[in-house]
């Protein structure tokens, strides 16, 4: 506890110095009494503190609410009756959190929550120039882009050409100096003096120096702070009017308070861990229950209502506070001054205060953010730019919404352009269309599919995938059935669904399968064939393998066989021809022999596919680094394999191009005997089976060679 208090206690000392003025203008603003909204509203964010586990969000009096509170004070009649209000909101928190309802908060897009941060930055920039120059007509705390005071964010800084102090100026002039160059000089070392306490000490040594030699730069009382006198513990204690539970208007109150606080403490909360330089995380959830148990605290008390401070916050990270410590460590400095110090706090000008102020303004808006965010496309920069446009107009809760309605029609014409993979594949001779569903497929992805099936041109065959699907909304399983039973049909659409989940309702369907008939061989040509072979090899590079339906071909089969092509292989286990060329049952004639050599029934069985069955290709492949090809460099005698492997001689004869280490050993010298293995087998089949070289010589049979290489099951033909 001792090290976490030496390492927060910097930070704890600069927040409150910036936050007793703001703690101050709220409880002025909003209507309640000083001391006792103030004081109340400080304990609630003392206990709001210890129990959430943000690591540097700061809460205290809400200064987003402090209209609201003025408003529902009217309304309601009295600050009594307004402390009820405050006490159910509490209570409203809490329950939220106990039902866990802070996962709103992981729906906010990190481009508003920067737009939000970056609002804020420029915000306290506008407002604190005003104070920094001794023009301090407006509150602290006044955010609002149209003022209390009639003015507004930009008509206030015009009125200080008209109305400034010189003292002000000189002392904001050699504090943004200090804040600047502090961490270049050798006083940065001293870990418990930072810059901005420096600073607040520098800017009252001056105003006594001023009033005691220049009088005319002397800065005025109402450019200080500004703490009322202590009048005694009664002036503090104002109790709830309980007797008004049954109000309608009370509950109303309390309702929009709670809405209202939580939103707001949950936005700072993600802003919070955006800034945190060690992108910690803490409970949304828990974080409801804390300061749902502070409001239900500060309105017992006498309070007005406490939320996350997005500013303090930001000062907090700013002065490098790395524990919530540093949040209870303020509070109880905020407390013990309120009470006790505030003879020696009101000689503090303001112009001190609003240095530091603009200084962690200008950290919140830096111009590499606006880059960083333009760099990654319009759909992130325009709800950034339009939420800090919104908030500083306006307010940050209606900023906000702002940015996330425009955030939601980027992410409504996303998830219209790309709700899915949509590609065609030519199996055989015939196109089909085919729709794979991502993980999540939601009612926002239902125009854009309806579009798609829709315009999908008569006549065709189509496949919708959802194997890959963990949820489909109801909206789109009920386009998949109109499309299924009115569309389809009326537009001679053949149509395959499959991969639904059975608490869909809607089962997989099935009304074509790719295998070949009689009349679709017959259309085919030998370079249609090797087409089909060179885009199966793609699909199996590329891991999009097709659904075979293999049940389904095993019936369609069944009734007789049309294959294609005749490939003959090897026998090793990693070359299976149906799988590199992404085929299915029925398509081929496979023959596998170690070494892809021929003999006189393989030969026969070749004969028998081009003749009796209507073949019009054939494939000699191999394949690198083959145990056979290696056995037969090394001239291996082992039993009736010896007779197999004199049949490779030939090709090791005739591979030319290595002259030195002609053996297993080399393996470019394996994989060259592999491709000569296999245009010496193509020759034997033009040289040894007339019939088929009779059909080649006439075009209706094609004979080519190919190699497979096994480390990235690439086939390169050869022609």
């Amino acid at each position: 506890m001792i090290s976490k208090i030496k390492q927060d206690l910097p930070a704890s000392l600069v927040v409150f110095i910036v936050a007793l003025p703001l703690c101050l203008g709220v409880a002025l603003a909003s209507g309640a009494p000083l001391l006792s909204g103030v004081i109340a509203g400080i304990i609630g964010g003392i206990i709001v503190g210890y129990i959430s586990q943000s690591h540097a969000s700061v809460s205290g009096p809400a200064a987003g609410l402090a209209a609201v509170v003025l408003s529902a004070i009217t309304q309601l009649g009295s600050f009594e009756t307004f402390l009820l209000a405050v006490v159910l909101a509490g209570v409203l928190q809490l329950i939220a959190g106990i039902i866990k309802s802070g996962f709103i908060a992981n729906y906010i897009p990190s481009n508003v929550i920067k737009g939000l941060l970056a609002a804020i930055g420029i915000i306290l920039i506008l407002k604190q120039i005003p104070h920094a120059v001794g023009f301090d007509i407006d509150n602290e705390d006044d955010f609002t882009f149209l003022q209390r005071d009639g003015e507004n964010t930009f008509s206030e800084l015009l009125n200080i050409f008209n109305y400034f102090s010189w003292g002000a100026i000189i002392i904001s002039t050699i504090s943004i100096l200090i804040l600047i160059y502090w961490d270049k000089t050798p006083i940065k070392r001293i870990k418990y003096f930072p810059a901005s306490l420096f600073v607040v000490i520098l800017g009252v040594a001056l105003n006594a120096l001023f009033q005691s030699f220049f009088p005319m730069l002397a800065i005025s009382s109402n450019h200080l702070v500004q703490i009322p006198k202590f009048d005694g513990i009664n002036a503090l204690i104002t109790l709830p009017n309980f007797g008004s539970i049954g109000n309608y208007h009370v509950w109303i109150v309390a309702f929009t308070i709670a809405v209202i606080a939580s939103i707001e403490t949950l936005l700072n909360l993600e802003a919070v861990e955006k800034m945190d330089p060690h992108k910690r995380l803490a409970s949304p959830n828990r974080e409801l229950v804390a300061q749902g148990i502070g409001n239900i605290f500060s309105g017992l008390a006498g309070g007005i209502p406490i939320t996350s401070v997005i500013v303090r916050s930001s000062v907090n990270i700013n002065a490098g506070a790395e524990t919530k410590l540093s949040s209870i460590l303020h509070g109880v400095f905020l407390l013990i001054s309120v009470l006790l110090l505030s003879p020696i706090l009101n000689l503090i000008p303001l112009a001190s205060l609003a240095c530091i102020l603009l200084l962690t303004g200008y950290k919140l808006a830096k111009i590499s953010l606006f880059k960083e965010i333009w760099n990654k496309g319009l759909n992130q920069f325009i709800p950034f730019i339009a939420t800090i446009l919104a908030i500083v107009f306006t307010d940050i809760l209606i900023g906000v919404l702002i940015g996330l309605a425009i955030s939601i029609f980027y992410i409504l014409k996303s998830n219209y352009k790309n709700p899915f993979v949509l590609r065609k594949e030519t199996l055989h001779i015939n196109e089909t269309v085919r729709l794979e569903f991502p993980n999540q497929v939601s009612f926002l992805n239902k125009a854009s599919i309806k579009d798609t099936l829709w315009n999908v041109p008569n006549n065709s065959k189509v496949i919708i995938d959802a194997s890959g699907s963990d949820f489909i909304d109801n909206d789109v399983l009920e386009i998949i059935e109109d499309f299924k039973s009115t569309v389809s049909k009326e537009k001679d659409i053949k149509l395959n669904i499959i991969g639904l989940k059975k608490h869909y309702q809607l089962e997989d369907h099935i009304q074509f399968i790719n295998i070949l008939d009689k009349a679709t061989q017959d259309k085919m040509n030998p370079s249609d064939i090797l087409e089909i072979l060179q885009k199966g090899n793609e699909r199996f590079l590329s891991g999009n393998i097709t659904e075979k339906y293999l049940t389904h071909q095993v019936k369609k089969t069944s009734f007789g066989q049309n294959p294609f092509a005749v490939i003959l292989s090897c026998i090793d286990s990693r070359t299976t021809s149906e799988h590199i060329f992404d085929l299915g049952l029925g398509d081929i004639f496979s023959i596998r022999i170690a070494g892809n050599i021929l003999n006189t029934d393989i030969l026969g069985s070749m004969e028998f596919g081009v003749h009796e069955i209507g073949v019009k290709l054939i494939v000699v492949l191999g394949h690198t680094k083959c145990g056979a090809i290696l056995g037969a460099c090394n001239h291996v005698k082992l039993g009736n394999l010896t007779a197999l492997l004199d049949k490779v001689k030939p090709a090791i004869e005739n591979e030319k191009t290595i002259t030195e280490n002609r053996d297993g050993s080399n393996t470019e010298f394996v994989n060259k005997v592999a491709e000569q293995n296999v245009f010496h087998t193509i020759e034997r089949i033009k040289k040894e089976s007339p019939l088929i070289a009779e059909l080649e010589k006439t075009g209706k049979v094609k004979i080519i060679g190919g190699l497979y290489d096994i480390e990235t099951g690439k086939v390169n033909f050869y022609e």
